[in-house]
């Protein structure tokens, strides 16, 4: 009997050890599973939210432990694009696109960041070398950029307006089409893109500052009802100073500085030095 009870009791603790046992493994699974959901949750703040040369860190970070891993390095190569290094993003693109799992976006990341260092034929070849079934909003966007940078108009309106029609946040690309018309000389089409765009979103300084140089290439040197601060009001201001000065409408110029310096909340010092340099 007793040989019974032991039995008994070494079959209970050895059903116990295996459940335990079994218990961890899920434990260390689900750990493990949490761990990748987290990681890829964080890789997305970075990618959007996060300061540009922050995420750069992170992706170098965890690409130490994972070099091989190509989201890592699609990641990291996107972060230092927006961390305005070209020359760097140009690097990871290029390990990014040979690597077996790499895509056609993958090489619409390099093309971008070929064209951000300027080195524009080889950017050509590289999107030339998507397939024209692979019609996406990037592959448009930069198929006009190139195109406008081949002085090829007709096409470059035609791949910004399939561009716009793909996004519901169009307002970059506007931007950018916009100044194509204003270096064509099509001043009032170029005012109407840079509003479109500010509508979209009003964040955008620069579609600002390009919507004053479209008025003031018509002689239009009034501001646009548009939604601005204290401070973009003094440099929109000091843009169609300049502006007038350059076509040579200098005393409307000169009154344009005066009052760019006293919109701006603070001292304004390029609206002095450009005022002391045009009374001097």
């Amino acid at each position: 009997m007793r040989q019974m009870k032991a039995l008994s009791l070494c079959l209970v603790g050895t059903l116990a050890l295996a459940a335990c046992e079994k218990a961890g493994k899920d434990e260390v699974t689900r750990s493990k599973n949490i761990n990748v959901i987290d990681e890829s949750n964080l890789s997305d703040i970075m990618l959007t939210s996060a300061d540009p040369n922050e995420a750069v860190s992170y992706f170098q970070r965890t690409m130490a432990d994972n070099p091989e891993r190509i989201d890592l390095q699609r990641g990291l190569a996107k972060s230092l694009t927006r961390a305005k290094r070209g020359a760097e993003a140009v690097v990871i693109w290029k390990r990014v696109i040979v690597h077996k799992d790499a895509t056609f976006e993958d090489q619409l990341g390099y093309a971008d960041a070929l064209i951000r260092t300027g080195d524009w034929e080889l950017a050509e070849t590289v999107l030339d070398g998507v397939p024209p079934t692979h019609e996406t909003f990037e592959r448009y966007k930069l198929e006009a950029v190139i195109a406008d940078s081949n002085q090829e108009w007709k096409k470059a309106d035609s791949f910004y307006e399939t561009a716009v029609g793909m996004t519901t946040r169009p307002g970059s690309v506007l931007n950018n089409w916009g100044y194509s018309k204003l270096t064509r000389g099509e001043n009032r089409e170029a005012e109407r893109l840079f509003g479109e765009a500010i509508t979209y979103d009003p964040s955008l300084f620069t579609a600002k500052n390009n919507m004053v140089l479209a008025r003031a290439a018509q002689k239009n040197y009034s501001l646009p009802l548009i939604q601005i601060t204290q401070v973009e009001r003094a440099q929109l201001l000091h843009t169609m100073a300049l502006a007038a000065i350059k076509q040579g409408d200098t005393l409307k110029g000169k009154d344009l500085l005066e009052q760019a310096i006293e919109a701006h909340p603070k001292h304004f010092e390029a609206a002095v030095r450009s005022l002391k340099k045009l009374e001097g």
